[in-house]
């Protein structure tokens, strides 16, 4: 039997309807908007730049073999991802992919931490802005000259909410203008990461065997060497995610099946290897390995190539470091929207109807972005008096994105084991991007990465979550009680409350038939409803 519609609403829907969904959001980011989605979130400009002090001053130059060692762990988790976004190419991809792989409230739970910790990563990566902008002029700091802390804190909240209202109004106006912003922002990222590369490679004075000193740093840990280079890993676990960005974009990208995959892991990769070179022939080239600076919030690796190349390059690298921020924020923010959208048309948020209305001027969720945005805001209000809780609150934030993953992770390695991966396609065939018979291997470094990391992350560390004083314990605790509070909580309020009501929202609803002409039952626990008037609960 043909599915309602014919096979040519069947692929327009690219597997869309096997959800229950029917397209609505704009089809029109192709293969390089695709790929900067994913490289923008992971932003080489933004974070190896903001981190590299944290992670040198902890375990000297020794600690850029976490860089490769976080790599090899994010490529397996990537690989798994690619496989999931050729079969399921959906918005909101890691709470929509689990719903095929494990239960109604595994799926929800993934969706709502990658949702909260994607809200709280966006307030954190807009206040790098302060880092940069006063240093290319003065007239952006607009409380004091920057030297009080408290001027400081209330400078970054307000230039941090500026580039909020900015992501927010961008994302209002449609998926074409931010992808075009983005493409062009990544644009210049990678084209200055390239330059930087070649004139520390100008500058080198030193081999590569300088990452196998330790410079007399993190020796004294309590943990010894090995305790120290675990907080300094937390530098590079910090910036390699968000590659699952271009796969979020699944229903608004062209051929999203071969599209998404290729994009996820170009994102990794060149990632990888273009912070991986900044990293390492900084540390061959900088002139002095005991500066002070390298190891300081103020300078770390800003100062070591500003020290390396001359100064003459500073405002051209400021400037590049800007547009890096604001590209990362624009696909923090566009990777954020698209979950809570896809959570809200399934009815599983408060007020999911409002939530997922699609603009039909700009055929985006407006909504969302305009809530994403407050949100942030409302986070970024907290750094003005509470400094440390705001430290806590970014870096568990991390960890729960690696949560989040790994929700996606163990479902799928249980289904490989038990025979139900790789699913064939509607048609029988399959999908075009697969692992094979690497899958199991791949799937299984997966998780035990991602459950390493969990751990290392949320260990209650004082040097990550309280370093300095007022000291607490609750800081000090506070990526655990956190988690527990926010994902614990709203699990209760969804097992209580919202899967009663779950199913996807009649405007959203597919007209194709296609869950019984392909003999597949439709997503687990999931139905159609007429609209949030009627009865609660699936049919």
């Amino acid at each position: 039997m043909e599915p309602r519609g014919g096979t040519a609403a069947v692929e327009e829907s690219h597997g869309l309807d096997e959800y229950g969904y029917k397209p609505g959001l704009e089809r029109s980011i192709g293969s390089f908007a695709s790929f900067a989605a994913g490289v923008s979130y992971i932003s080489i400009l933004t974070g190896t730049f903001q981190l590299f002090y944290f992670g040198y001053g902890t375990a000297g130059p020794r600690y850029l073999w976490s860089w490769p060692a976080v790599f090899v762990g994010q490529l397996m988790v990537a690989l798994c991802f690619a496989e999931l976004s050729s079969r399921y190419s959906v918005a909101g991809s890691l709470y929509n992919w689990t719903k095929r792989l494990a239960s109604p409230t595994v799926a929800w739970v993934a969706g709502w931490t990658m949702l909260v910790a994607s809200i709280v990563t966006l307030a954190a990566v807009v206040l790098a802005v302060q880092l940069t902008l006063p240093q290319l002029w003065a007239g952006f700091q607009l409380f004091g000259d920057g030297t009080d802390a408290t001027d400081y804190a209330l400078n970054a909240v307000v230039l941090g909410t500026v580039v909020v209202v900015l992501t927010t109004l961008v994302n209002a106006f449609g998926v074409k203008l931010m992808s075009r912003i983005n493409s062009v922002g990544v644009f210049v990222e990678l084209i200055a990461a390239v330059v930087i590369v070649v004139l520390l490679a100008v500058h080198v004075t030193r081999g590569p065997g300088v990452v196998l000193e330790d410079r007399g740093v993190g020796v004294d840990h309590s943990g010894g060497y090995l305790g120290a280079f675990l907080v300094a890993a937390l530098a590079s676990g910090y910036v390699m995610y968000g590659f699952d960005t271009a796969s979020s974009l699944g229903e608004e990208t062209k051929d999203p099946r071969r599209t998404a995959p290729r994009a996820v892991l170009r994102a990794v990769v060149a990632s990888f290897v273009l912070g991986g070179l900044i990293l390492l022939l900084g540390l061959m080239a900088v002139p002095d390995l005991d500066d002070p600076l390298l190891a300081s919030s103020t300078g770390g690796l800003q100062h070591l190539v500003l020290s390396t190349v001359g100064s003459g390059f500073g405002k051209p690298f400021l400037v590049c470091v800007v547009v890096a921020v604001l590209v990362c924020s624009l696909a923090v923010h566009t990777a954020t929207i698209r979950m809570m959208f896809a959570m809200a048309r399934d009815n599983n948020l408060p007020a999911g109807a409002k939530l997922a209305r699609i603009s039909p001027r700009h055929r985006t969720p407006v909504v969302p972005a305009v809530v994403v945005g407050v949100l942030a805001i409302v986070i970024l209000v907290v750094n003005v008096g509470q400094p440390q809780i705001f430290l806590v609150l970014t870096s568990l934030a991390v960890g729960m994105i690696y949560l989040a993953y790994l929700l996606v992770t163990v479902p799928l390695l249980v289904a490989r084991l038990r025979g139900r991966w790789p699913t064939p396609m509607p048609d029988g065939s399959s999908a075009p991007f697969t692992l094979g018979r690497w899958g199991l291997p791949v799937n299984v470094l997966a998780v035990l990465w991602g459950v390493g990391m969990m751990v290392n992350l949320l260990w209650p560390r004082a040097e990550v979550y309280n370093p300095a004083a007022p000291f607490h314990w609750y800081l000090k605790w506070g990526a655990l009680l956190f988690i527990a509070v926010v994902v614990g909580g709203g699990t209760v309020y969804y097992r209580l409350r919202l899967r009663h009501r779950s199913g996807v929202l009649a405007d959203h609803a597919s007209t194709l038939d296609v869950d019984r002409a392909a003999g597949q039952p439709p997503a687990r626990g999931l139905s159609t409803i007429a609209g949030p008037r009627e009865k609660e609960g699936p049919r």
